[in-house]
């Protein structure tokens, strides 16, 4: 399987797309763009909310997660079905010349955990054992994978109140230079757009990206979960049709009309 780079539109479209319609509502009632455009809210905000983050997370933690921001704009994993079509095509051949038949297979699987299943059932690992080593690796993946979301939700938590901090220090300003009123309006600027962008960022930036990345995890954690049942069939000497009803029915898809050509691609 080879992966496929391309791009997520939901992502792609939605970030402009929210920031976008707010800019526009603030145009709208008369508003300009210089007003919340605030070099000091901007500091407070982002600096503090970067060292809560720090704090409650590794350094090696938040680089991984900032690494992660590709996988929020661009969708590497083929599609799942792809997977259960290339499991299917696997147990044809094993059911016709034997589960050995799949060794030199299983060099060209570029799928980690496929390859890693598939040369255990051809070294003729016992099922329990198999199903017990895949289970734990799916496991530790799944903390693994799950990192960067609760980075990013940790982020999205600290950012609103980062922003009221950052309120009550513009406020703080203001009560100093009640005496010199060319000062006010800078301090209540800071004020209101610290609050702003804690709030923005929090619902428009980090909780959306954890959610995304939390949806890739998920989706990660079902192929796991599809490759080892495929795998355990294949070793069992499950019928193929059976196997591709069995992983589309785990997916929640119809197969329907599916096997044939699967059939087909094998022979």
């Amino acid at each position: 399987m080879k992966r496929a780079r391309r791009w997520d539109l939901t992502t792609v479209l939605g970030v402009p797309t929210g920031i976008g319609f707010i800019l526009l509502g603030q145009l709208l009632e008369g508003g300009s763009l210089h007003s919340i455009l605030q070099l000091t809210a901007a500091v407070i905000v982002f600096g503090g909310t970067l060292g809560a983050t720090l704090v409650s997370f590794s350094l090696k933690d938040v680089k991984r997660a900032f690494s992660s921001l590709r996988d929020v704009f661009l969708d590497n994993e083929p599609p799942i079905e792809d997977t259960i079509s290339l499991i299917t095509r696997l147990a044809y051949k094993a059911r016709k010349d034997g589960i050995m038949s799949l060794e030199d297979d299983v060099e060209h699987v570029s799928d980690p955990f496929l390859r890693r299943g598939l040369g255990l059932a051809v070294d003729g690992t016992n099922p329990h054992t198999l199903r017990s080593m895949l289970d734990a690796e799916s496991l530790s993946r799944d903390d693994i994978d799950e990192l960067p979301a609760r980075v990013y939700e940790a982020a999205g938590g600290y950012a609103p109140t980062i922003g009221i901090l950052g309120a009550v220090l513009g406020l703080i300003h203001v009560m100093e230079n009640l005496t010199d009123p060319a000062k006010l309006g800078a301090g209540i600027a800071v004020a209101f757009v610290a609050t702003v962008y804690g709030v923005g960022s929090a619902n428009l930036i980090f909780l959306p990206i954890a959610a995304k990345l939390r949806s890739r995890a998920a989706r990660s954690a079902k192929r796991r979960e599809l490759v080892l049942e495929g795998i355990l069939a294949i070793q069992e000497g499950m019928n193929p049709r059976l196997i591709d009803q069995k992983l589309r029915g785990l997916l929640g898809i119809d197969g329907q009309g599916r096997t044939s050509r699967v059939q087909a691609k094998a022979a």
